[in-house]
């Protein structure tokens, strides 16, 4: 499979203080990638640097083929079309409708008159499962579940190819999460996308995520398939993974898939 996104050897420095030392890990064409990691390991900041909201000190980072370390302004321009971000809350401009945060990248990039401009903000309303009146409501007037699902509409609003998302269940109840990790793999395997997405959802990482990566003591600890990382004798991992809790999940999780292909 094709690595759409490539980090090598990078380090994030502020000051005398590192966050990531010599960090490199493999994003291929597709799947659903996770980052995981202990509180402080700079997963959010990983992302940053991925989406060009931050440089690192050192390394490099290519996405889609772009080397981000000399990256011209107009390449720029060109990727940040190419992929959307879902953020922790969601971040919808208050002031705005759902249609309205929706449009907004619409008229920024895409000419198309105001009639496709309308279809296309439908479009992507349905297709996050979401009633066709919520585009007239205000975020105010959402439930939270309801936030993140107009929030993903908004980063599908391009078509991207690739897709940021930075802890989608967190807030959710159980039920909202399941069904929003539900909704991220159909839309994968809709649009055939690519998804990177910073979790600490055990039931994301047994359930959608195709392979992962753990950071810790400023390294990627581990990376691959579940099976991958469950070999690692790091730590971070033994306690995250080994635990009573841990188990017991996979296992339910486990007895739930084999019932379904049943």
């Amino acid at each position: 499979m094709m690595k759409v996104i490539e980090v090598r050897d990078v380090i994030t420095q502020f000051g005398s203080t590192v966050i990531h030392d010599k960090v490199s890990l493999d994003i291929k064409q597709g799947e659903i990638y996770g980052i995981l990691g202990e509180s402080g390991s700079g997963k959010s900041l990983l992302m940053k640097e991925m989406n060009m909201l931050l440089e690192p000190r050192s390394g490099e980072i290519t996405v889609l083929g772009y080397k981000l370390s000399n990256i011209t302004y107009r390449e720029a321009q060109s990727l940040r079309q190419q992929w959307g971000i879902l953020f922790q809350f969601g971040a919808l401009f208050s002031s705005l409708t759902v249609a309205e945060n929706i449009k907004l990248q619409l008229k920024e990039y895409a000419n198309i008159g105001p009639e496709m401009c309308e279809q296309l903000v439908k479009t992507k309303i349905s297709m996050v499962g979401l009633p066709a009146h919520t585009g007239a409501l205000y975020p105010s007037e959402l439930s939270g579940g309801m936030v993140k699902r107009a929030a993903l509409a908004r980063a599908l609003a391009m078509d991207p190819k690739l897709l940021f998302l930075d802890e989608p269940t967190s807030g959710l109840d159980p039920i909202g999460a399941r069904n929003f990790d539900k909704l991220i793999m159909e839309l994968r395997d809709l649009l055939g996308i690519t998804v990177v997405m910073i979790t600490h959802d055990l039931s994301s990482i047994y359930s959608i995520v195709d392979r992962f990566c753990v950071l810790a003591d400023k390294h990627v600890v581990a990376e691959g398939t579940l099976k991958n990382v469950l070999q690692s004798d790091h730590p971070f991992v033994e306690r995250f993974f080994k635990n009573e809790y841990a188990q017991k999940h996979y296992n339910k999780i486990i007895k739930k898939k084999k019932i379904e292909n049943v």
